[in-house]
């Protein structure tokens, strides 16, 4: 059994990897930590939740495959209480395990085997989509108002008629930004792919139609009729509603 390992003496972003194959855990800290980030580690959901009473990492790097709780069921639970990027790793090469993880909130995944660069590279991806300077006057974006409800680019926020701040993870969020910034315009898959994951789409890569399908819900639309979000298929999706800046 392994306790959870700290890197004390790293200034960088706080990384939590959650993985039972010790090798994969010592290799992959040893290099995130050669760029900078504080590592800490776990082996199994008993771990990760000891770990996550006493600490708050700023990414999540969590294996689908796990003894007692599967990945899936700690995003779950982390979600409920938490809005952490969730980059789960996967060992199955086909769309299932990237479509649950997606479904249940996760930011993006990663195959394993996998390049440690490409990991590098998606965890900056969705750090800089998740991690925003709150306090800086300059170049502030606008905000978006449609039908009662108000995007905030700045606090990542999107808040309904009602004034209820809506749980949205970072790739959701992005799409939205994508889409309230072009409305009333058809905008293809691989646009919105790269504007919520900044990586070249595969043509089977269902992870947009998800997202979709999440935001559709969060935004009150129970199906596509009722939804803001519209389908042009064999095309992309539209932002019906007429968007105001301010």
């Amino acid at each position: 059994m392994t306790n959870p390992i700290s890197d004390a003496t790293s200034t960088g972003m706080h990384v939590l990897l959650i993985d039972d194959d010790a090798k994969i855990r010592q290799l992959v800290a040893k290099f995130l930590r050669s760029h900078g980030f504080k590592v800490s580690l776990a082996a199994d959901s008993r771990e990760t939740r000891e770990f996550l009473l006493h600490s708050a990492p700023q990414l999540i790097l969590l294996d689908v495959m796990l003894p007692g709780a599967s990945g899936f069921d700690l995003c779950k639970e982390i979600r409920t209480r938490s809005h952490v990027p969730i980059i789960m790793l996967t060992a199955r090469s086909d769309d299932t395990d990237r479509i649950v993880g997606l479904e249940i909130g996760a930011d993006d995944y990663v195959t394993k085997p996998f390049n440690p660069r490409e990991l590098l590279a998606r965890i900056n991806a969705v750090m800089r989509r998740s991690v925003l300077p709150r306090d800086e006057g300059a170049g502030l974006a606008r905000r978006y108002r449609f039908e009662g409800w108000l995007v905030d680019p700045l606090r990542r926020d999107l808040v309904d008629p009602h004034g209820t701040v809506i749980d949205l993870t970072s790739g959701e969020f992005d799409l939205l930004l994508a889409l309230v910034e072009a409305p009333q315009r058809v905008l293809t898959r691989d646009y919105l792919l790269d504007a919520s994951k900044n990586r070249v789409s595969s043509g089977f890569d269902r992870s947009i139609d998800v997202q979709m399908s999440r935001l559709r819900k969060k935004l009150g639309g129970s199906d596509e009729a009722s939804s803001m979000i519209k389908t042009v298929r064999g095309i992309g999706y539209m932002f019906s509603p007429p968007v105001r800046r301010e």
